[in-house]
């Protein structure tokens, strides 16, 4: 058994008021129990408190301690949009640019980016895998991923990534194609890659990966999922298998849905009874599915979504970062959706950085003047709860409490509070005022330190991240031919802009 003794408890953020010196026990895991620490009542917000971790005021910093933060929906990518030269594109014209490196190692590309939502007070992440490094089969990939998940000491979810038609934009290849100038055509028709696996293939690889993660006992860091990109790029008897299977395993599935307006536009012509309500016909809309973005849905399609009991991941850095737009978070509220948090590999300074996410999505949505959009107890449920549903396929998680998962985010107060003026400040409101990654003192989870003095302790970050780049940019530079490939990602964006711009995208189902 071990303990931890805080300054301060946020223990259910937003529903339950904030505790003063507070020793919380940790045994197997699991939250044991909470007890008042050195003075008495415990109790809610109240003057003076500021003692240490089993210290005294004035002699050691203050600790903050609430529940971890999840990550429901991300890709594990280790390098970000603008140091590939992705910056200001649209998600139709930035996709591309995620096959300009070369393939690396999947362990240190998995294991630094693990590392670095680690020291962002991630406990529970959510990676839809769609980078496959190549140079090896896609199960030892997967174990790779695995290994790193377990190293650093994450909970992920690992959705394999599916698709089987629309490689180059929202509509069957031949038909994008004579968008693009012919140089460019050529080049791109070149990078097509091979044709798309059967149905039955994608669904024996998601197989393949469950069946390795319980032989070699990685069950307890990892969720395999089912990945379908989304309806563009899947077809329907695709989404139907997997629909299928899912029922018949219990797995949950993962997938994005109407991310941009122009997949809105495709939707509607394609689908004209409606995404959402086709998703719900195939037998996909249900508990076990998460669907990331929702950017561009409707009222009625929100209203079916909560009805299924499905959840949504919104992505709000990634979305404007991404010109996407911004998610109608209170609107899905008001239709009782789940909603949780996903960060999608672009918070907004590109740095994973989970409470600056919560913070910025809560400025956006929690409403304006003296209306209440969405309360501090919703964000919480957004931050930390319906995210560990994502990513584990079960409820349970995001709170303090005896017999909860130890998944614990420790803060620096002194830090978070180094302009004190008043004694009585509710902690929360600090952290929605200013806590960011820089705050992060320590983090646990399943009762195990991943995180120390704000430094990952359980893989060596610095020299993985060191050794990762020695490898990428050795073969960017043995490769004649990467910054042509550059230039020519720059001019399909170029080309692709009109079509989508003049309603192209066509396609069938």
């Amino acid at each position: 058994m071990s303990t931890l003794d805080v300054a301060w408890l946020l223990a259910d953020p937003g529903s339950e008021a904030a505790r003063a010196q507070v020793r919380v026990r940790l045994d197997g895991g699991r939250v044991a129990s909470i007890e008042p620490l050195g003075a008495p009542g415990g109790g809610a917000v109240s003057p003076g408190a500021g003692a240490p971790d089993g210290g005294t005021a004035s002699t050691s910093p203050r600790r903050l301690l609430l529940p971890a933060l999840a990550n429901a929906h991300d890709h594990a990518r280790t390098f970000r949009s603008a140091s590939i030269g992705a910056y200001g594109q649209p998600l139709e014209t930035w996709l591309p640019y995620l096959g300009l490196l070369p393939g690396a190692d999947p362990y240190l590309c998995a294991a630094t980016s693990f590392a670095r939502s680690a020291r962002r007070g991630v406990a529970s992440l959510m990676v839809h895998y769609t980078r496959v490094q190549g140079g090896m089969p896609y199960v030892e990939e997967a174990r790779a991923v695995a290994r790193a998940a377990r190293d650093v000491g994450l909970r992920i979810g690992f959705a394999v990534a599916i698709r089987d038609r629309n490689g180059i934009a929202y509509g069957d290849d031949a038909s994008v194609l004579p968008a693009l100038r012919p140089g460019i055509r050529d080049a791109v028709s070149r990078r097509l890659g091979v044709p798309p696996s059967a149905v039955a293939d994608h669904l024996a690889r998601v197989d393949e990966v469950a069946q390795m993660v319980a032989d070699e006992g990685f069950g307890e860091h990892v969720t395999v999922q089912y990945g379908p990109t989304a309806v563009q790029w899947c077809t329907t008897p695709l989404l139907e298998a997997v629909a299928r299977a899912s029922a018949d395993t219990g797995r949950p599935v993962h997938m994005h849905l109407l991310e941009t307006r122009y997949q809105r536009e495709w939707a509607d012509r394609e689908l004209p009874g409606g995404i959402v309500r086709h998703l719900d016909e195939i037998g996909l809309l249900g508990p076990r599915l998460t669907l990331a973005h929702c950017t561009w849905a409707r009222p009625d399609e929100l209203a079916l979504i909560a009805e299924r009991g499905a959840t949504i991941a919104v992505n709000t850095s990634s979305n404007l970062a991404l010109k996407s737009g911004i998610a109608p978070v209170a609107e899905m509220l008001r239709q009782g959706c789940r909603v949780a948090m996903g960060l999608d590999g672009l918070g907004f300074d590109e740095d994973d950085d989970a409470l600056r996410e919560m913070r910025l999505a809560y400025s956006l949505h929690r409403g304006w003047g003296f209306e209440t959009e969405m309360s501090a107890a919703q964000l919480w449920s957004f931050a930390a709860r319906h995210g560990r549903r994502s990513v584990s396929g079960v409820d349970g998680g995001g709170l303090i409490a005896p017999g909860e998962p130890a998944d614990l985010l420790v803060l620096d107060h002194e830090a978070l509070d180094d302009d004190s003026l008043f004694p009585d400040i509710d902690p929360l409101h600090l952290l929605l005022a200013r806590g960011n990654a820089g705050h992060v003192d320590r983090l646990l989870v399943g009762g195990r330190t991943v995180v120390r003095s704000g430094q990952v302790v359980t893989v060596d970050e610095p020299a993985l991240r060191a050794e990762l780049l020695a490898q990428v940019r050795a073969r960017l530079a043995a490769d004649a031919q990467a910054g042509g490939w550059r230039d020519t990602l720059s001019a399909l964006a170029e080309d692709l802009g009109p079509f989508y711009r003049r309603g192209g995208h066509p396609g069938c189902c």
